[in-house]
């Protein structure tokens, strides 16, 4: 079944980017265009979640460099052009802490801009279009990458799965927080596409409800059966027998393997834990932070206690009421069976057989 792009660029250098509002699904399906140099509403976009989903971050916030320097396109000053790049990408780094994979897009692209610079600084020339050229082709490479990446994910990751499994997931990580296929998702659309039968439960994934909004539309989308289940659930569908397998997504993971994901994650890991049910991750390379030795040295980032006290616009809470709202938790690697990525599945999760497969 063919789908809508999550994300797409039209155009040249002074092009428009396209993405599906995700804060408006699955009632209304609505795709804003972002161009003119409004860097302001593609940081706005990742920030208040119209785009979301570790890779589907990094590939907006390398368009959105591209965005960002539509104002300088024929600024023939060099010292001004990349003091505007500068600025863009400190900028678009600012909009949410924890996604690694943002990080990693905008490194991407202060390499090619800097690549250039220093080319054009050996021959004594400039022409900013032919930078913008050079970083928008560095953005398409980025989001083509990740077509191919969700692709392996998911091949390798179905191999885990057996036929006429029950297999729960939080958050989500499909199609809509990807270029393609998804990461946790892929696992599911690859498995079933090749002839396996699996049902997902989903949790609604509180206070957002991506799990309710994004997942279960996704899926139905897909036409794989799915169950949406409250968060607060999970414990009992593991026990009547219904799940048989847990697929995450990651939005970063560190050197030992500990898993920054959606708030609610660590509760359901620890859940399948106890009832002896594999728990996995999902995520692509660009996921993992190495320079971090452990999970406590991830940021884990706060939101407006708004989305608690005021979900949807109706007040579920009392006036005044202090709120605790932090977007993620890390789950440790002792309770993760597997971290399935494009080079294959790490298992078991250490530090030693984390570097071994990402390093070939």
């Amino acid at each position: 079944m063919s789908k809508p792009e999550t994300i797409h660029w039209e155009g040249g250098a002074d092009g428009s980017l396209f993405m599906i509002d995700q804060t408006l699904l699955p009632t209304e399906f609505i795709e804003r265009e972002y161009s003119k140099g409004c860097v302001e509403k593609v940081w706005e976009a990742i920030h208040s979640l119209r785009v979301r989903g570790a890779p589907a971050i990094g590939i907006a916030a390398a368009y959105g460099v591209c965005i960002g320097l539509q104002p300088v396109l024929e600024e023939m000053d060099p010292a001004k052009f990349f003091a505007k790049f500068d600025e863009v990408v400190a900028y678009l780094a600012s909009s949410r802490p924890t996604a690694v994979n943002l990080f990693w897009a905008l490194d991407r692209m202060k390499e090619v801009a800097y690549q250039v610079k220093e080319l054009m600084d050996c021959t004594q020339t400039f022409h900013p279009r032919e930078v913008a050229n050079r970083l928008l082709m560095e953005a398409r490479a980025i989001h083509e990458e990740d077509r191919t990446i969700c692709r392996a994910i998911g091949k390798y990751g179905a191999e885990l799965l057996p036929d006429g499994a029950g297999v729960l997931t939080h958050c989500n990580a499909g199609g809509l927080a990807t270029a393609d296929y998804g990461t946790a998702l892929a696992t599911f659309f690859w498995a079933t596409e090749h002839g396996k039968k699996l049902h997902i439960y989903a949790d609604e994934t509180r206070p957002l409800l991506q799990g309710a909004r994004l997942t279960a539309w996704e899926l139905m989308q897909h036409e794989i059966p799915v169950t949406l289940i409250c968060d607060n659930m999970a414990a009992q569908v593991m026990r009547e027998g219904k799940v048989q397998a847990v697929v995450v997504g990651a939005d970063r993971i560190t050197a030992n393997g500990d898993t920054a994901n959606k708030i609610g994650t660590y509760s359901v890991a620890c859940l399948a834990r106890v009832h002896n049910i594999p728990f996995y991750v999902a995520a692509p390379k660009s996921t993992f932070d190495l320079t971090l030795a452990t999970g406590d040295q991830i940021p884990i980032e706060q939101r407006d206690p708004r989305e608690v006290t005021h979900g949807f616009g109706r007040q579920t809470g009392p006036d005044g009421v202090d709120v605790y709202n932090p977007a993620f938790d890390v789950t440790p690697a002792k309770h993760i069976a597997g971290i399935i990525t494009e080079l294959g599945v790490i298992s078991p999760v250490t530090e030693e057989n984390i570097r071994k497969v990402l390093e070939n």
